[in-house]
């Protein structure tokens, strides 16, 4: 079997979802290529959509919010938004590269190339298997504008808003957001510490700022420094944003009780070794911690997407946040130290969130190819007559 999946440079929850599923089904021999779907088009407009991306999250959040509501209205009012047409430019690229790279199935971890697949099927383009995966705990704007085969839910908690939008019963597949198998590892809290050079009679709070760094944890930093016992550690997770970590390096050299880290490939680890962790609610980094088995605090959340996601994890159980920065250390502070409210806490987690996302859509797809395979081989047949 060969996958590919599109993914998209717009955060990195979509990348590190890509890469889970690859992983996975590279593990059972058969073969998945990531590619920057944008990149079809030239590095140069991936470039752009991401850098955008990331400048309006960095230092306009608000902004992204706004753009979140306006989508939601529009996808109530409008059959076809300008992201799908946007997106529809990207078709001849995408069938160009197929035709020269065919593939039994198509994975996406984001909705830009869910809208060019579903361009291509709406006009006649011989498509493989398509799965669209959701990463965040909400059906966010544009996605019930979509046609793929199937898409691939966090929770079936999720599934009445997801049909009321539009999208059929039959092709939600409620296998959770897929996480590397490094964060399903059974790794002890003492055996994590080890390898990361940590004291194991001290208690961490993990602050990660996400892939591109976010100022807000500097505020939650020094709270925290402020509360905090001398029994207590933080380590800093300040993701590729380098200007955070100068500013924090600078501040914090002699603080011995605080750890800074920039971009890692051992937060797997961090995640088993750690105590509490302050995270903003993405969808995968939620994921992730939630695998993990580590009490979560929520900080402010990206006004969206993330809103939706601190809300979905409270009601069931898996987080605690407050409205402002300090109730969220309050929260943070009182969880490190109540055993029975943290036992609840993983008890949630480990009952609602599903490890092994990825292996179940690897044997799916496996399944499903076959089936879909058969109308792709036709399809081809009655185009080359």
């Amino acid at each position: 079997m060969k996958v590919l999946i599109l993914s998209c440079n717009t955060g990195g929850g979509h990348n590190a979802a890509a890469q889970a599923i690859a992983e996975a089904i590279r593990e059972h021999g058969d073969c998945a290529e990531v590619l920057d779907y944008l990149s079809l088009a030239g590095n140069g407009v991936s470039k752009l959509v991401g850098d955008g991306y990331v400048k309006v999250v960095k230092k306009a959040p608000a902004m992204f919010g706004v753009a979140y509501k306006l989508g939601m209205v529009v996808s109530r009012l409008m059959k076809k938004s300008p992201v799908y047409y946007a997106n529809a430019r990207m078709a001849h690229y995408l069938e160009e590269y197929l035709q020269e790279n065919p593939v039994d199935a198509i994975v996406m971890p984001h909705l830009y190339p869910a809208e060019t697949i579903t361009y291509m099927r709406r006009n006649g383009f011989a498509l493989p298997l398509t799965v669209a995966v959701m990463t965040d705990y909400t059906c966010i704007p544009f996605w019930e504008e979509t046609d793929c085969d199937y898409y691939i839910t966090p929770h079936k908690k999720l599934h009445p808003e997801i049909i009321k939008r539009g999208i059929p019963a039959y092709k939600l597949k409620a296998f959770g957001i897929p996480v590397s198998r490094q964060c399903r590892e059974d790794i002890s809290r003492e055996q994590a510490r080890d390898m990361l050079g940590m004291e194991q009679e001290k208690k961490y709070f993990l602050l990660a700022a996400g892939s591109m760094g976010t100022k807000a944890i500097v505020h939650i930093l020094e709270l925290l420094l402020a509360m905090r016992s001398k029994k207590e550690n933080l380590v800093v997770i300040c993701g590729s944003n380098q200007k955070l970590k100068k500013k924090l390096q600078q501040k914090y050299k002699n603080r011995k009780e605080v750890r800074l880290v920039g971009y890692t490939k051992k937060m797997p680890l961090y995640l088993k070794a750690c105590d509490v962790i302050f995270t903003k609610p993405g969808g995968l980094t939620s994921t992730e911690a939630a695998v993990s088995g580590i009490p979560i605090v929520h900080i402010r959340p990206i006004p969206g997407c993330e809103t939706e996601n601190r809300r979905f994890f409270r009601m069931l159980g898996m987080s605690v946040s407050g409205k402002t920065a300090i109730g969220q250390v309050v929260s943070g502070v009182r969880l490190i130290h109540d055993e029975k409210k943290v036992k609840r806490m993983l008890e949630a987690q480990k009952r609602e969130i599903n490890p092994d996302a990825s292996e179940e859509l690897y044997y799916f797809l496996n399944a499903e190819k076959r089936i879909v395979n058969v109308r792709f081989t036709e399809n081809m047949k009655k185009m080359h007559k």
